[in-house]
């Protein structure tokens, strides 16, 4: 509980066993009110039991289902037990807890908070197709928000309790979906979102998953994502807010 609402820290994980338990002990100690969540995402090493082990409420996915559908099972697992608020934190070490009170003050007056890599802080950067897709989402996810948004891309986030019971029943599991596709479908609903400054820090295990073969598809993806955007209303159908 912090300020008076239970916060669950959703974390999935896909084979992250030799770093899991580091990062579910940094949260629990430096945000000792909230609860953690690791969703094993159908790890083949002992992901499920070490996250146990470590003091984390587990989850385990019979197969592999990619980060969306880790987080909709996640948000499902929030919704059912009344969470105000949820915040995503990849079990990687890459995100500092010491960003998400941050992040929670501004959930205050946003439905959808985005720990933003650049924006100002921390040396983190991408380059080639990758850095140019960034700014072209930067920009029009920025005007059709009106809210400055520079990492749409970014898995550090934090949600009330509205968005909560959306993701519960809608959250694309698609590569990116979780992100981008998310992203947009909550800003052409009328929902409120912003962006806060963070570091990005190094993977503490693991190395990414990032290839030419993706940085292609994570381009053709991007630019589907936005003519679909532009030219249709948002997932979340008429019945999401209107602000």
């Amino acid at each position: 509980m912090i300020d008076g609402k239970r916060v669950l820290i959703i974390m999935p994980a896909w084979n992250e066993a030799a770093g899991v338990a580091d990062v579910v002990k940094e949260v629990q100690t430096t945000l000792p009110g909230v609860d953690v969540l690791v969703v094993d995402d159908g790890s083949a090493d002992g992901t499920a039991a070490v996250a146990r082990a470590a003091g984390a409420a587990v989850m385990t996915l019979p197969y592999n289902l990619g980060v969306g559908g880790a987080m909709r099972a996640g948000y499902r697992f929030a919704h059912d037990r009344g969470y105000d608020v949820a915040i995503q934190v990849d079990a990687d070490g890459q995100h500092d807890p010491r960003n998400v009170p941050e992040l929670l003050d501004r959930l205050s007056h946003s439905d959808l908070v985005i720990g933003a890599r650049f924006a100002g802080t921390g040396s983190y950067e991408t380059r080639g197709p990758r850095k140019w897709a960034m700014l072209v989402l930067a920009f029009w996810l920025s005007r059709m928000a009106r809210s400055k948004l520079t990492d749409v891309t970014s898995g550090f986030r934090a949600c009330n309790r509205d968005l909560i019971d959306v993701f519960a029943h809608w959250y694309p599991v698609e590569y990116l979906g979780d992100t981008v596709e998310s992203t947009i479908a909550v800003v052409r609903a009328g929902y409120r979102i912003e962006q806060v400054p963070v570091s990005m820090r190094p993977r503490a295990t693991g190395t990414p998953s990032q290839s030419p073969w993706k940085a292609t598809l994570y381009l053709g993806r991007i630019g589907m994502i936005l003519l679909l955007a532009l030219s249709r209303r948002s997932a979340l159908g008429p019945a999401g807010k209107s602000r």
